[in-house]
């Protein structure tokens, strides 16, 4: 039986891993920073002594994207340094490392959706933060390395855009939501599914093909999101559009990051459900809760 280590397990895609355990054929562990700190490699190595796994799902991130422009040593340690650690403690196990990583890897300059193969120009920290983590994990483990970039990601846990406009959707009357940064929000429970699925298909590793997007289909920006939101939780919030130039942040943000997800609907023979369906199931799981 397939086993697998979850790091980063209280972040929003490691509770939506969880949430889909008993679905899973395989054993799930799930490891959060106190169980296993992803730049302490003496708390790598007990863990993966003590749990032996085949797969390691790495969830642990620095996130916080403007934050990384003041923090960008942080930044590296986490989303670099630590995923070395675990590339060179996991080596005598040879386990496979599924690496989360993200659409702001790009530069935004794009017009069409980026394929696996387009060139990477991250303009934020953050973004060189992930990329540089990437090409750690190419380089010293490709044999046994899979990336998963992905983009816009809410779910019903956690801190994020999704739930911080249900919140501001109840206390204020409207608000202004950026309008020009095209991307595609995706629902954390649709990719831990499609991790899962590609964990159970336990793929040959190819070295120069081992990176995937997934993101929910469709396309949109933070204004028809947030509009989306509104009409589906039936807040009376008006939400008005305002140019990226309106609302400065410290990170640049890819104007366009819009990423093709063929490969993988291919690989695994599904066809991955657009946005506004899974924002409704997000939604009524989070009334139900």
């Amino acid at each position: 039986m397939i086993k697998v280590l979850v790091t980063g397990a209280n972040g929003q895609l490691g509770q939506s891993l969880a949430s889909l355990s008993k679905k899973f054929d395989g054993i799930l562990i799930f490891a959060d920073r106190n169980d296993l700190d992803i730049n302490d490699r003496g708390s790598i190595k007990s863990s993966l002594l003590t749990n032996k796994p085949d797969y390691i799902i790495n969830c642990a991130a620095y996130t916080a994207v403007d934050n990384a422009e003041k923090d960008k040593e942080e930044a590296f340690k986490i989303n670099k340094d630590g995923l070395i650690n675990l590339i060179e403690e996991s080596e005598e196990l040879q386990c496979r490392i599924i690496h989360i990583s993200t659409d702001y890897v790009f530069d935004g300059k794009h017009s069409i959706p980026y394929r696996e193969d387009d060139i990477i120009n991250p303009q934020s920290v953050y973004g060189h933060s992930k990329a540089d983590g990437e090409k750690a994990l190419l380089a010293f483990a490709p044999s046994r390395s899979i990336i998963i970039r992905t983009s816009w990601l809410y779910s019903e846990f956690g801190h994020n855009f999704l739930k911080t406009m249900l919140r501001l959707g109840k206390e204020k009357g409207s608000l202004n939501v950026v309008n020009d940064q095209l991307g595609i929000p995706t629902y954390t429970h649709d990719l831990a599914n499609a991790i899962l699925q590609l964990i159970s298909t336990n793929i040959h590793i190819d070295s120069e093909k081992n990176i995937f997007h997934f993101s929910n289909s469709g396309e949109s920006n933070w204004y028809e999101f947030a509009k989306e939101i509104m009409r589906v939780a039936e807040l009376n919030c008006q939400i008005h559009p305002i140019p990226t130039s309106s609302f400065p942040t410290l990170a640049q943000r890819p104007k366009f990051s819009i990423l093709n997800s063929e490969k993988i609907e291919n690989l695994l023979n599904i066809k991955i459900r657009p946005w506004q369906d899974a924002l409704r199931e997000c939604i009524d799981t989070i009334k139900k809760a």
